[in-house]
């Protein structure tokens, strides 16, 4: 069962919201109104098809069907690849290097190390791999280490990819799929306001851990694997929808709107977006508000990750390429006659302008 500070750490984001909207009515009805315009604008009625083709292109689909467990991971290990870096960069450099896959990584573990951190997951902590100077917490092993031998983009995805191997090997038993079954199984119970709270916890807080992986990275991963899910797996697609990601171009969103500072918790970009008041329960909240249905009828009337990926993608410039740092000088207020919710919005400026 989830462990106590897991209950505290994940504390309902229903409850959370609804605070939010008895304490803060003025400013939730200002978010509402502006994101419901966004959504309108930049919400996608075909995410969960678009998720579930690209699951399907890489066999993961069916990989989850099977419980097999190697595409899963290789998708996996290629998601975490593009943090820190354009999508564009970071999909050339796989193509042409190649990515850390299951098999690969199985294969060389099986044949034997010598590394006393390839023992096992527990063991693999601080392992310290850095590719540039070939160096690691034990440089008497690193000649016959299989971990350096990925040509990846740099040692901090090396290390993922084996403490994320571990992880499933060690801890779910080699099956991550039944590992995930396991624990949204036993966080489901009992039902309840933060039923759904405790599900992403379950999944979340014991995958923190792994070398790597960030709240942020972890929700978006998983929240793609979970809504990609066959549809047999019900709870999967659930709690997957319900999985909110906060990265920057959100972030910066919600504070250029207005939105952070009419519900008074302006913070930096990072993990305040995920504690209490923060960014993901002012979506939250919002999300409750906006009856996803209306931009796609199949779609539950409570879609989180609909409203996020909306924000998201009326920002990025892969995206309507709105809302970013290339369309707006951020020492001012925005002078962008071009957004649709200009009027709407409080343009406030992310950075103080520089004296003189």
């Amino acid at each position: 069962m989830v462990a106590t500070t897991t209950l505290r750490h994940f504390q309902s984001s229903q409850q959370r919201s609804t605070k939010i909207r008895k304490e803060e009515g003025s400013a939730i009805n200002h978010a509402v109104r502006l994101i419901h315009a966004v959504c309108g604008l930049a919400g996608s009625p075909t995410l969960i098809d678009e998720v579930r083709a690209e699951l399907r292109a890489d066999k993961v689909r069916a990989a989850i069907r099977n419980r097999d467990t190697g595409p899963v991971f290789d998708w996996l290990m290629a998601a975490v690849s593009y943090q820190g870096i354009s999508d564009e960069v970071a999909y050339s450099y796989m193509q042409k290097h190649g990515r850390a896959r299951w098999q690969q990584i199985k294969h060389g573990l099986d044949r034997g190390v010598s590394c006393p951190k390839l023992k096992s997951y527990w063991h693999f902590h601080e392992c310290r791999y850095d590719k540039i100077s070939r160096t690691c917490a034990e440089p008497d092993h690193i000649r016959r280490c299989p971990l350096p031998k990925h040509d990846l983009r740099n040692g901090r995805l090396n290390q993922t990819a084996y403490s994320l191997f571990l992880f499933i090997r060690d801890v779910a038993d080699g099956d991550l799929v039944g590992w995930i079954d396991r624990q949204l199984h036993e966080a489901t119970d009992p039902p309840g306001a933060d039923r759904l709270a405790r599900m992403r916890a379950s999944l979340i807080e014991p995958l923190r851990e792994v070398y790597g992986l960030s709240d942020k990275v972890l929700t978006m991963a998983l929240s793609c694997i979970l809504l990609g899910a066959p549809n047999d797996r019900r709870t999967w697609i659930e709690v997957g929808g319900s999985m909110i990601a906060i990265d920057t171009l959100v972030h910066n969103f919600l504070h250029r709107t207005g939105i952070l500072q009419r519900f008074k918790v302006k913070h930096q970009y990072g993990a305040s977006c995920y504690s209490s008041g923060g960014c993901v329960d002012i979506i939250q909240a919002v999300a409750e508000q906006i009856d996803a249905r209306q931009f796609n009828p199949s779609y539950p009337q409570v879609f989180p990750r609909f409203v996020q990926h909306a924000i998201w993608r009326y920002c990025s410039q892969s995206g309507l390429d709105v809302c970013n740092g290339n369309r707006i000088d951020d020492s001012r207020r925005c002078e962008n006659k071009d957004c649709r919710v200009r009027l709407m919005c409080d343009r406030v400026p992310l950075r103080k302008a520089a004296a003189g």
